[in-house]
């Protein structure tokens, strides 16, 4: 159970670091902008806020790999604590600006979560 769960917190650790990719340097191109559904006027308006998105998913990533890599409990505990993050964020993203988000960031998030508490 333990390979399992670091897989899947290493998958939701490159989620985020795609969001990444996405929000801060692909925000007013083809990608970013099939993803926001924005035209090039409003893409490039919003751009600053999409790369400080993009900059807080990529906090997330990290942590979720400073939880793999460091020994424990230290990892278990990075592990816990960064998924709950991304579980929150996930859920406030739904609420609040679209419920995509819910399957894209928090329903991973949720089950690398379950996994990592279920191995322990």
């Amino acid at each position: 159970m333990h390979t399992v769960a670091n897989v899947l917190v290493g998958l939701v650790a490159a989620l985020h670091a795609y969001f990444l990719v996405l929000e801060m340097f692909l925000w007013e191109r083809p990608p970013g902008r099939k993803l926001s559904g924005f035209d090039a006027a409003l893409a490039r308006a919003t751009a600053p806020l999409a790369a400080n998105q993009g900059l807080y998913n990529g906090f997330l990533a990290a942590g979720l790999v400073w939880g793999l890599i460091a020994a424990d409990p230290v990892g278990h505990d990075a592990q816990v604590f960064f998924l709950g993050c991304v579980v929150v964020a996930g859920l406030y993203g739904a609420a609040t600006a679209n419920r995509r988000i819910l399957l894209a960031q928090a329903l991973p998030g949720a089950v690398a979560l379950a996994a990592v508490l279920a191995a322990g």
